[in-house]
């Protein structure tokens, strides 16, 4: 029975430029055809089968529209029509990435009509089963409509629209895969996590979590886990309607903290390996132009070795979607501090650690916020800076253009009781004022406050207790309202320790 990827639909975007693979479920011998807007064969190709799937490789394509693909084997026929060629990205990670354009701060008057930005969220589903294939099959490509793109993920979403803005001839098709809450963990195989050590740790101790559970006893507890947020949910919708304007920290002091404790089982989401079988392997191995990622909140206090594991992860869907060289565009953690929480220091750790996966793993891109973020709120309403400067990347890494980058550390130097810190740009304080969130540590290591002075592209850190400076650091804080040093581009400088 031919029954090609939901990818292959009407109004499916291919990527251009690129190897354009063809994939899905069939008996025999498989051939597909690509025809552009006029009727004129662009492609045709066939191949065989194993174990009841198949994969049809056309050359590469230059963005167009209006082409139409039809697939064949033996008598069966499946047609999909509407079909663009263009930039393809993947769009994933956790809540941040999930947060939709609707409960973004200017919502859906963000966007605009558009039928060549198309999007195909992979459906939200934690195991492979009959309910999962149903959901998978059923899902189509969306293009852009203002009464239905709220429902996208705002960053993609904006991501999306400045791309068309600076390209408009070439379309653009998102593929989301995210799930809100799930560690860097959940998007590779158990086989890529047990390369490292500290893949199976996160292994094991979700085992030890799990306790032998059954599905049917996990599932007891998703559901009284979920009554429990739907019960805090409610109690917090009527408090905002007797008394409008209240804010969400008053609400959590009147109601208590949000009942986050997803049970662990055969069931959950957030299981190590998971979500990398039942959702990102329904959509390998489609040709992308580069992945988006943003993730790294749910392992801030889990892990010492997120380099590493981003690492693993990078290599893992470069494997699975068949491109060594997959660009892949990440999001530096913004600011963060929960309402009277005191500062761990975890997410100035996690900051350095996305930067090291950026500095160490080719073909590999960031975007720094520190200058963004809510005390309070994990979760920024603001998704313009997000998606804006990961447009401003894409520009530099795939098209070779000038897009703006923030400024960071390359080198350092020391000169008698100053340490000097080069850095890639021009670098001001937005505010005229002296630079904050600077620290220095001599020999023992022990940091203390320190004063700087931004000369150019030059940083020049001292403070008098400190005679012999062996080290810098610059904004080693989980939260601060005080980040004032930025290039003159306006984007903030990057989070340091040299």
């Amino acid at each position: 029975m031919l029954k090609p990827a939901s990818l292959f639909t009407d109004g499916a975007v291919l990527c251009r430029e690129k190897e354009i693979r063809i994939f899905g479920r069939a008996d025999g011998t498989v051939t597909a055809r690509l025809e552009n807007s006029r009727g004129a064969v662009l492609a045709e190709e066939s191949a065989g089968t194993r174990d009841g799937r198949f994969l049809v490789c056309l050359p590469p394509q230059r963005a167009q529209t209006g082409c139409r693909l039809v697939i064949t084997a033996g008598r069966e026929k499946w047609e999909a029509r509407d079909v663009a060629i263009g930039d393809v990205y993947l769009a994933g990670g956790q809540s941040n990435m999930e947060l939709e354009l609707r409960n973004s701060l200017g919502g859906t008057d963000q966007m605009a009509d558009d039928d060549l930005i198309r999007f195909f969220n992979v459906p939200r589903m934690a195991v492979v089963n009959g309910e999962q294939q149903r959901a998978i099959t059923e899902t189509r490509w969306q293009p852009v409509r203002r009464e239905t793109a709220g429902y996208n993920s705002a960053v993609a979403s904006i991501f999306a629209a400045e791309m068309r803005r600076k390209h408009p001839e070439i379309p653009v098709g998102i593929i989301g895969c995210y799930w809100g809450g799930t560690s860097v963990t959940c998007w590779m195989d158990e086989a890529t996590l047990r390369t490292l050590r500290e893949g199976t740790r996160y292994l094991e101790e979700n085992e030890a979590r799990c306790g032998g559970k059954t599905m049917a006893q996990y599932l007891e507890d998703e559901k009284a886990f979920q009554q429990g947020m739907d019960d805090w949910n409610w109690k917090a919708e009527a408090a905002r309607a007797e008394r409008p304007g209240i804010s969400d920290r008053e609400i959590t002091e009147l109601l208590g903290p949000f009942p986050w404790n997803p049970p662990a089982g055969p069931g959950s989401p957030y299981r190590p390996a998971g979500l990398a079988e039942s959702m990102l392997k329904e959509i390998a191995p489609a040709a992308l132009t580069a992945a988006l990622f943003y993730q790294g909140e749910e392992d801030t206090w889990r892990t010492d070795c997120y380099d590493l594991l981003l690492t693993a992860m990078i290599r893992y869907w470069r494997t699975l979607f068949r491109s060594a060289e997959l660009p892949f565009l990440f999001v530096q953690l913004p600011m963060w501090l929960d309402y009277g929480a005191e500062d761990t220091f975890n997410w100035a750790k996690t900051r350095l650690a996305q930067a090291a996966v950026r500095d160490s793993v080719r073909n590999t891109g960031m975007i720094c916020l520190l200058d963004e973020g809510e005390y309070g709120n994990i979760h920024p309403v603001n998704k313009q800076p997000v998606g804006l400067r990961l447009a401003e990347l894409a520009e530099s890494m795939l098209y070779g253009g000038n897009g703006k980058e923030s400024p960071r550390a390359v080198a350092r130097r020391t000169e008698g009781d100053t340490l000097t810190v080069v850095i890639s740009q021009k670098i001001v304080t937005k505010d005229g004022q002296k630079p904050n969130l600077l620290e220095i540590a001599g020999e023992d290591g022990v940091f203390v406050p320190a004063e700087g002075t931004a000369e150019g592209n030059l940083l020049r850190i001292r403070s008098d207790r400190v005679k012999h400076p062996a080290a810098a650091r610059y904004a080693w804080c989980d939260w601060s309202d005080r980040v004032n040093l930025a290039g003159e581009n306006g984007l903030p400088l990057e989070p340091f320790l040299v």
